[in-house]
């Protein structure tokens, strides 16, 4: 049995060792442009029905909440069908890889937003340009399995949290097209990287 228990733990280990240095494909251009058509409609909406975001700041996150829960659904429903497809065998660990990337990014930013709310509110002007720190943050560390072209995105987010931030601090308000408007672009670009990269794939294929 021990053999056995160690021949299945060295052939686990070599999995994931394939695992880490194949390419991940289960992120598919549409599906990611469609998150940032999401972004656009949210900042859009909440700029028509809240006519003060910073006095509503538990409607304002749970519309951003809403929005992130379901561009990680369609990406996730999209990562599942398009690893079975290209990554076949290896498929399980690629996913999982790919969600342990991640993961870190969407669990702190929302901490970040439930510890504002509740114990520092009248900081919660700084949360868009935190989360985007955090998003470009989780792009980084995705780009070990991904084109090294997707990093320019990652240095998107990054950019636009610090500079989002800068233009708050004299208003300290909250703002639909501050959080909005820079992750539209972001997964635009995003998109745009991964169809590019695309190519190149299909060139390995």
């Amino acid at each position: 049995m021990r053999d056995i228990d160690r021949a299945l733990a060295d052939i686990l280990a070599i999995r994931h060792q394939l695992a880490a240095g194949t390419a991940f494909r289960g992120y598919g251009p549409i599906t990611v442009a469609i998150t940032g058509l999401l972004a656009l409609a949210t900042a859009f909406a909440q700029s028509f029905w809240l006519e003060d975001a910073t006095s509503q700041p538990v409607t304002f996150l749970a519309g951003w909440t809403g929005t992130a829960f379901v561009s990680t659904l369609l990406i996730g429903i999209e990562m599942r069908a398009r690893s079975r497809r290209h990554h076949s065998g290896l498929a399980d660990e690629m996913l999982q890889q790919a969600v342990e990337q991640f993961l870190p990014t969407g669990v702190a930013g929302f901490l970040l937003a439930v510890l504002l709310l509740k114990f520092a509110p009248d900081t919660l002007w700084t949360l868009p340009g935190l989360w985007q720190i955090l998003m470009g943050l989780g792009v980084f560390a995705s780009v070990r399995s991904l084109p090294r072209s997707i990093a320019f995105g990652g240095a998107w987010y990054f950019v636009a949290g610090f500079v989002t931030l800068v233009l708050a601090s004299d208003s300290h308000v909250l703002s639909p097209w501050a959080m909005g408007l820079p992750f539209a672009i972001g997964q635009f670009l995003i998109a745009g990287l991964l169809h590019i990269a695309s190519g190149e794939f299909d060139a390995e294929d």
